[in-house]
């Protein structure tokens, strides 16, 4: 699905899985893909094409953003901490993760409510949105959508 929002959504302050606060317009001027994540789900293989993803173009500007959530059947149970160490183990993963935080519904966390409001709610663990350079929502990908889609890249290289 396209979507032209007018509004940045990279805005406000969420802390990283180490609880440290991250300005996420601090992440203006790169393309960005934020990916609600969960770790026992199906889809969590989706870690690995997502790292490879990063390591192929954050030299290009690329910053991929993991978002570790419980809202589809309890699929992210761990702590922050069990989490970060479960991504590195298994997936190595190094793209910014943040704290395990709702992203759909009343409790949603500011991002997410955002980028539901310029788009559609998270399908389930692991849709991506896709943001550009100045920091508006590009293009929204289903949960589905495995990080190698060529959709998906040919729109991350569009925008790079």
């Amino acid at each position: 699905m396209s979507t032209d929002t007018s509004a940045p959504v990279l805005t406000g302050t969420l802390n990283r899985l180490d609880g440290t606060p991250q300005d996420l317009s601090e992440y203006l001027g790169k393309v960005v893909l934020v990916v609600n994540t969960a770790s026992e789900c199906g889809l969590t293989p989706h870690y690995a094409g997502l790292q490879a993803l990063y390591e192929r173009h954050a030299d290009d500007g690329l910053v991929v953003l993991g978002f570790p959530a419980n809202d589809f059947m309890g699929q992210e149970p761990g702590s922050d901490e069990e989490i970060a160490g479960f991504c590195q183990r298994n997936y190595g993963v190094t793209f910014p993760l943040f704290a395990k935080t709702p992203v759909l519904g009343d409790d949603a966390n500011p991002l997410f409510a955002t980028l539901t409001a310029a788009s559609e709610a998270p399908d389930w663990n692991f849709t991506k949105y896709l943001i550009g350079r100045d920091g508006r929502l590009a293009q929204r990908f289903g949960a589905r959508t495995e990080p190698e889609d060529p959709a998906l890249v040919g729109a991350i290289q569009q925008l790079l």
